[in-house]
């Protein structure tokens, strides 16, 4: 009987995994630091207003869910599952680009979530071709 863990390759595990410890850092983060969230807070953003702290939170809970959903996922080795959570990151780095590109904001944010998209592009195009080869 074959298992979801032997048809992934271990390597693609380890760095879905290690995406995930860093999504769950960033997240947890946030719940420390609301200057995470509003890294440009120059432009009159109060740091100390409860608006602020909210959103940060929202912002650290989303980070947090979304890696410790991927950490689960890399540990079970199910590719479809694995896939799923990788676009869904995925999505998320398009939306951080697509608004940057929108207001013209290119730093290192910006830069962090091109590398991070190709990362999951790449990690996406080889899960499909794991689960391809499985239904062979």
């Amino acid at each position: 009987m074959i298992h979801h863990r032997d048809i992934v390759p271990k390597w693609l595990r380890i760095v879905l995994g290690i995406l995930a410890l860093l999504n769950i850092a960033f997240g947890v983060s946030g719940y420390f630091d609301v200057s995470v969230l509003f890294q440009n807070s120059h432009v009159g953003v109060d740091l100390a207003s409860l608006g602020a702290k909210y959103a940060s939170y929202e912002f650290a809970a989303r980070n947090l869910a979304i890696g410790l959903a991927l950490l689960l996922v890399a540990g079970k080795g199910v590719p479809e599952s694995m896939a799923i959570m990788t676009i869904t990151r995925a999505l998320i780095e398009i939306q951080t680009i697509a608004v940057a590109i929108a207001t013209g904001s290119f730093g290192s944010g910006t830069l962090i979530a091109l590398m991070l998209l190709s990362i999951e592009i790449f990690l996406s195009v080889t899960l499909f071709r794991v689960i391809a080869k499985r239904d062979r």
